[in-house]
């Protein structure tokens, strides 16, 4: 079986998901050009030499439908022999995707393969595509649905984290991304997104407060108990958790994941087409693991993934050297955390998703390919990425540098 390495990371900044925000006035497939432009001239690539281009994109429809994966290898100059495929495995579609090229490249279907995300949430808003699992009456009450807002609240009363524990993770998540700005850590990977015209729409991520503080964000209202308490979907979550006798409301935009535009690629390949293109490969993936919890509570997903690819991986989590979680909502990593028995000094390094937004198609890549250029920074050796997924499923990836 091949090994299945990564030659390079590449990633758009992120601006506001909203008609205001830098990154507005360029279209997703925009985005998307702009990393896989830029995957192809960095390495010199012939991109005939490529099997396929896969990206994430959680909201397919309007302008980000009709496949924008093969659409935007089109529209980046890729030969015209280059396939393209687009996937949604909701928030962890971008990392899907890498584990799609991945095992793809290991079976010997590819020999190399773009891999990555984009979606731009403020041209085609999230949720504008419907689906049955929200709107379908009938389907949602089969599957206990609710909001995310209310699932993450749940495992913050499930676990007694209060109002202030979250709070101050949202704090430290804008307080490392702006000293990673500042230290230029980033700089390796992310892209300036640029207009028609050449002229810059925006060179740094749009969302970060370095001015953020407890004070300010105990300001905030809760955003999800009107959600819980006028329309019911407390009394669902307190169903299936009766042990539970009310939920606390403690998110907010401020500990919440921001909604972001944005795009991620990564090239990847066996060693031996890594060889025939001279290419010097970075890392390799050494396990990936999918599962699936309950889903009322949903977010909890991260947790048995990341055992699951240590086990396949025959790691334990004190083996690993950085650790990249989504921040979806706070509750999400201080749950992982405690269960993991993860360090928060491994743990989002660089910030996260609180702090930069979480472009949803896109954010698995991105934050591999941050913790591929902080290992190399630090000269350490091994990352698990992990996000927590709608539905409760939860997928995780093992990266190892190549040294």
């Amino acid at each position: 079986m091949q090994e299945a390495l990564i030659f390079d990371a590449v990633r758009t900044v992120r601006g506001k998901g909203k008609s205001s925000g830098a990154l507005h006035p360029a279209r997703p497939v925009w985005l998307a050009k702009t990393v896989l432009e830029s995957l192809a001239k960095r390495n010199h690539l012939d991109t005939a030499k490529i099997d396929d281009v896969i990206l994430g994109c959680v909201t397919q429809s309007a302008e980000q439908g009709a496949n924008i994966a093969k659409i935007s290898a089109l529209y980046a100059g890729y030969n015209y022999s280059v396939a393209g495929f687009t996937i949604n495995r909701f928030c962890a579609s971008g990392l899907e995707a890498i584990n799609q090229a991945t095992t793809s490249i290991m079976g010997g279907y590819y020999d190399v393969a773009v891999a990555g995300g984009v979606e731009s949430m403020s041209r085609v808003p999230m949720a504008s595509d419907g689906g049955a699992w929200s709107v379908d009456p009938d389907v949602a009450n089969k599957a206990a649905f609710v909001p995310q807002g209310i699932s993450a609240d749940l495992i913050a009363t499930l676990n007694g984290f209060s109002r202030r524990d979250v709070d101050s993770f949202a704090v430290e998540s804008h307080k490392r991304a702006t000293k990673a700005w500042e230290e230029k850590r980033f700089q390796k990977s992310v892209l300036a997104v640029t207009d028609v015209n050449g002229e810059v729409l925006l060179d740094r991520d749009e969302m970060i407060r370095p001015e953020a503080a407890l004070e300010g964000l105990a300001q905030l209202k809760p955003s999800f108990e009107e959600l819980g308490t006028k329309y019911g979907f407390d009394s669902v979550a307190l169903q299936r958790y009766p042990i539970v006798e009310r939920i606390e409301h403690v998110h907010h935009a401020g500990n919440s994941s921001g909604i972001v535009d944005g795009a991620a690629a990564l090239l990847l390949a066996s060693r031996e087409a890594g060889e025939r293109m001279g290419l010097k490969p970075r890392a390799k993936i050494r396990a990936m693991a999918l599962t699936c919890e309950e889903p009322t509570i949903m977010l909890t997903g991260p947790v048995s993934a990341s055992r699951k690819a240590l086990a396949k991986a025959k790691m334990k989590m004190s083996d690993v050297d950085l650790i990249e979680i989504n921040e979806a909502f706070a509750a999400v990593v201080l749950y992982f955390m405690q269960e993991c028995g993860a360090d928060h000094s491994k743990v989002n390094v660089n910030g996260g998703a609180i702090a930069m937004g979480h472009p949803l198609g896109a954010t698995g890549a991105m934050i591999l390919g941050t913790a591929l250029d902080e290992l190399e920074r630090k000269n350490l050796a091994t990352a698990l990425i992990t996000l927590c997924i709608g539905g409760g499923m939860g997928v995780a990836t093992i990266i190892e540098r190549c040294v």
